[in-house]
Order: structure tokens, then C-alpha cells, then sequence
């Protein structure tokens, strides 16, 4: 009997051992687990904080001052491809020619697509600012438009043609005009124009020198204007509108190409090559031709 008891004790004292060994056992195991998952996850996060900050640093914001058309749509459109390449844009949008020069020379803005090289290089003589180009990527061919006369077949002595009062854009209109047969410049004027270097005028044109946003409105007043292809996008005309446009192969076309344009000194940042790049992709030139039908021709 006392035989029994002892083994009966024995076996009792082995199970509650045996019990002890594999609860502590389960214990360390869910320890060891918990441990595990908590590194893992603290790892992940780790590794998720870099990610994004990385993503940060890569992300680079600018703004960029353009003409409402076909400036801002164009960069609008490049949007997405341009986030891809790590550059994320805000597109400000100006009217007239002088503001965005000067918010980028002042650094309101990170760089402005509106304007061309010959325009860019007379504003810095001119006000002292210090804009380079980072490359062309369109040109828009000047028209001449009908105003109260809707064939150039009726021009008549003394008839009123409006053209951009700017330097630049007032010698690539008088360019147009003189292609046209209604004028003559004198030899060399070239691409510094103005309505005193014409030498010939037969039928006494007045040549009225308006400011290029004002000269879409002026047409109830003049038998004729010659505009810049974006005011005339704005002004809801398409290249087919134009009584004469200007030739792929002239000066004009060959020189006014409208830029990208930065402040001296930023134009070997990383960003400034991308964002050139994307707007000569081919994605964005097809875009560019099937939406302005011709009056925005893609370069490069």
C-alpha cells in the first residue's frame, strides 16, 4: 500500500514537472515570437520611413510662370510624366509679357515658358534682369488675321494693320508683312525691325504698334493684324483663320522658338535637363500637334 502511495506521489510530482517544463517552454517560444514580430515590424517601419523620406529628397516642387495658351496646357499635360521624373510643378499662369520675367529674376517662380530668345535677350538688355534659355520647345507661326477687311485682296491705301509694339515681335510681323508683298525693310534690318526701317509702303499702310495681349481686341478697328500664335489661340482663331502665316523655313520661324528660361546660375540643376527632356518627349510633341492643328509646332 505504501508502495502505491509513493509511485502514485511520483508520477503526480513528474506530471506537474513535466506541465512546468512545456508552460515555460510555450512562454519563451511566445516571447521569442512576440520579440520577432516587434523587430520585424519596427524594421518595416524603419524601412517605410526611408522609403518616403528618399522619395522626398528625390521629389524635387518648382513653379513655372506660363501664358495661359498653349504654355500652362502644354505643362499641364506633362504633368504626369514629369512626376515620374521626381519634378512636381505648380504652372502659374500670367497674361502679359512682363511679369513673368520679373517673378523669375526676383525668384517668385523657378523658371517661365512664354517667351522666345530674341524677347528674353532684349528684356535683359533692357531691364537688367539675367534669364538664360534651358532649351527651346516650340515655335508658333505668326498670322495675319482679318480685322474689318477678310481677304488681303482688299487692302486699300491707307488701311490700318495692328502689330506687336514689342521689338522683337513687331520685326517678325513686319517680316510677315514684307514676305507678303505689302511692305519693303530696309536691307539688314532683319530681326530688329520697326515700322521707320520700312523703305517701301505703297499703299500707305498705317502701321499701328499695339501691346500683343491688346492686339486680338483691336480688330473692329484696323483691316488687318498680325499676331503672336498664342493670343491668337486665345483670341479663338486656328492657323486655317490666317489670311498668311508664316513659312517653316523663315527667319522667323527658325529664331523665335519660346523657351524655357531660368535665372543665370540654375541651369545646370538636375531638374531644369529633365524637365526640357519630358517636353521634348514624344508624347508630348504628338499631344502638342493633334491639339493646336498647326499653330504650336514642336521642336527638337
Amino acid at each position: 500500500m505504501k508502495k502505491r502511495v509513493l509511485t502514485a506521489l511520483f508520477a503526480a510530482a513528474l506530471t506537474v514537472s513535466l506541465a512546468a517544463c512545456g508552460q515555460k517552454e510555450t512562454e519563451t517560444t511566445a516571447v521569442e515570437t512576440t520579440a520577432a514580430e516587434t523587430e520585424a515590424k519596427e524594421t518595416t517601419e524603419a524601412e517605410s520611413a526611408e522609403t518616403e523620406e528618399a522619395k522626398s529628397e528625390e521629389t524635387v516642387k518648382i513653379k513655372i510662370g506660363a501664358s495661359i495658351t498653349p504654355h500652362a496646357e502644354i505643362l499641364n499635360y506633362a504633368k504626369d510624366a514629369l512626376k515620374e521624373e521626381g519634378i512636381e510643378i505648380e504652372v502659374m499662369e500670367f497674361t502679359d509679357y512682363v511679369l513673368p520675367n520679373t517673378a523669375l529674376e526676383e525668384g517668385s517662380i523657378d523658371a517661365n515658358y512664354f517667351q522666345h530668345l530674341p524677347y528674353m535677350d532684349q528684356f535683359n538688355v533692357e531691364k537688367g534682369t539675367h534669364l538664360v534659355s534651358a532649351g527651346a520647345v516650340h515655335y508658333e507661326p505668326f498670322g495675319i488675321f482679318a480685322g474689318t477687311k477678310k481677304d488681303l485682296s482688299e487692302i486699300a491705301d491707307g488701311d490700318k494693320i495692328a502689330v506687336p509694339n514689342d521689338t522683337t515681335n513687331e520685326a517678325r510681323a513686319l517680316l510677315l508683312l514684307e514676305a507678303n508683298g505689302l511692305i519693303k525693310l530696309k536691307e539688314g534690318a532683319g530681326l530688329t525691325a520697326t515700322k521707320q526701317d520700312i523703305v517701301e509702303n505703297p499703299k500707305n499702310l498705317d502701321i499701328v504698334e499695339l501691346e500683343s495681349a491688346q492686339i486680338s481686341r483691336s480688330l473692329s478697328s484696323v483691316a488687318y493684324a498680325v499676331m503672336n500664335g498664342n493670343y491668337a489661340i486665345q483670341a479663338g482663331y486656328a492657323p486655317t483663320d490666317a489670311l498668311a502665316v508664316e513659312d517653316e523655313e523663315s527667319v522667323g520661324a527658325k529664331t523665335y522658338g519660346n523657351v524655357i528660361a531660368v535665372k543665370e546660375g540654375r541651369e545646370n540643376e538636375p531638374w531644369v535637363a529633365k524637365l526640357v527632356e519630358v517636353l521634348h518627349s514624344e508624347d508630348v510633341k504628338n499631344w502638342m500637334t493633334e491639339k493646336y492643328e498647326g499653330a504650336v509646332v514642336p521642336l527638337n
